[in-house]
């Protein structure tokens, strides 16, 4: 097997091999880091390299498996950490260039999980500033590019981490989700994804001097972009590893009990009087179609009011936003994050003071809603985002580009207010005017129930194929 052969394989592929002896950690390795050095200094989506104490802990790997020690689920898996969660030894910049030497005393709970399964850091990936747009770009690192091409953003705010494992940077990409910092790279990209629900994997980072706010602590998530929903599979039960640091997480397995036969899907075209694109409809038809056929009972019916509590939900954020962050991004951000934000207010006026409070006890009945529907549905099938993945910069075109990039995703940050898992995956390849570009759809699920939308992500993807090949194909 060549170098070129081993960096596009698939984390399950990687390690069937790693683990049984039919290749080292180091070659695995080795064969990131030169993927890297061939593709990352065009796309910027790795932004610092990590190479020599991936190769280190490598060559440690081998010696253990080589002792007899027995190997992680995860062996000599080449992966990627983003910038904004603690890595020890290493800035957790955020992307901000005041925390540039914000050093990390010990890992993430996240980055524990992986290393104790055997993963090897190859490099850390770039988000946007605070980690708050659906872009990514920020004066201390530069733009990253999505791989499809420079017609397209990479996503925000793990959009490292989407261009990086679909341009074949390690297997597994690290990531994290506010409101979609997770889906809209994989829905950039291609890749597959899956949000992790309230309590899943465990989060906090050491370097942090105070408490997040409530609503990020409930809204927010560690997660994986990857390149199969397989992979997902594989990986996500090393990261949702218990860790004491985080006092919320819910010790679950992966797997739940086996759901009753067939599985009922919720299937939704509405997008609340945005324009539904034809490609976008199309992807959506793709999917429903691929359910149905791999034995899913589909269903069109609407889910309880998801735009009502996508905007309650984000606009309560921005509250909690302008309350306890208003004062770093004046301090510490760009001109443009800023004005960024300024519209960000425009679109989602804040909640504040006492009806903050309100809408915080109101969450409770958008879940309980859901709660009672997902009985009935454990799976709903909806757009992520109603019109083809957006251009680069969009989001600093005033109130016109952020409607476009966030006003209308309220089927991806309804599902952190509402603390349920979504999978996000692609169900088309549309030929654009200015280019190939991915369509992906949303999965949501059963709260604790991730592993059913990865379970449907796989049967669309059986239908659609990978997105990592034709764009493979694409480059070479």
């Amino acid at each position: 097997m060549t170098q070129t052969d081993i960096w596009r394989l698939s984390a399950t592929d990687l390690t069937t091999l790693t683990r049984r002896g039919d290749l080292s950690a180091t070659e695995a390795v080795r064969a990131s880091i030169e993927r890297m050095d061939e593709v990352n200094p065009d796309l910027n989506a790795v932004v610092e390299d990590l190479r020599e104490q991936a190769l280190e802990r490598a060559e440690a790997l081998d010696n253990a498996r080589a002792g007899g020690k027995p190997t992680g689920p995860l062996h000599g898996v080449p992966v990627t950490i983003k910038v904004n969660v603690d890595q020890k030894g290493h800035a957790t910049t955020n992307g901000v260039v005041a925390l540039k030497d914000v050093i990390a005393p010990d890992d993430a709970p996240v980055v524990s999980n992986l290393l104790k399964a055997g993963a090897v850091v190859v490099g850390r990936t770039n988000t946007p500033e605070f980690s708050f747009r659906a872009e990514t770009d920020n004066p201390l690192y530069g733009r990253t590019h999505n791989p499809w091409g420079r017609h397209i953003s990479p996503g925000g705010s793990s959009g490292g981490a989407g261009a990086a494992v679909m341009a074949g940077i390690g297997a597994l990409a690290h990531g994290n989700d506010i409101g979609g910092s997770l889906r809209f790279p994989a829905a950039a990209n291609g890749a597959v994804t899956v949000k992790p629900g309230l309590g899943r994997v465990p989060a906090w980072n050491p370097s942090q001097k105070v408490e997040r706010g409530l609503l990020a602590q409930s809204m927010s998530v560690q997660g994986l972009i990857t390149r199969s929903a397989a992979d997902l599979h594989l990986s996500m039960p090393s990261l949702i590893t218990a860790d004491a640091r985080d006092p919320f997480h819910v010790p679950m397995p992966w797997r739940g009990p086996d759901p009753d036969a067939p599985v009922k899907v919720a299937f939704t075209k509405n997008t609340f009087g945005y324009a539904l694109h034809p490609e976008v409809e199309k992807a959506l038809d793709t999917a429903r179609d691929a359910l149905t056929d791999a034995g899913y009972v589909v269903q069109e019916i609407d889910p309880p009011d998801v735009f009502e509590c996508g905007r309650i939900g984000y606009r309560t954020l921005m509250g909690e936003v302008l309350t306890l962050m208003q004062s770093d991004i004046e301090a510490a951000g760009s001109k443009t994050i800023q004005n960024i934000f300024a519209v960000y207010f425009q679109e989602f006026p804040p909640i504040v003071e006492t009806e903050m409070v309100q809408m915080l006890a109101k969450r409770s009945h958008y879940a309980r809603e859901w709660s009672l529907f997902l009985q009935d549905f454990p799976l709903v099938l909806s757009p992520f985002l109603p019109q083809p993945f957006f251009k680069p910069d969009r989001d600093t075109e005033g109130a016109d580009g952020v409607h476009e990039v966030l006003g209308c995703a309220v089927y991806s940050y309804a599902m952190n207010f509402l603390g349920l898992p979504a999978a996000c995956v692609p169900a088309r390849l549309a030929q654009l005017p200015k280019g190939p570009q991915p369509i992906n759809v949303q999965i949501a699920a059963q709260r604790w129930r991730e592993d059913l939308a990865v379970d449907a992500a796989a049967a669309i993807e059986a239908r659609v194929g990978q997105m990592c090949l034709p764009l493979w194909e694409k480059s070479e």
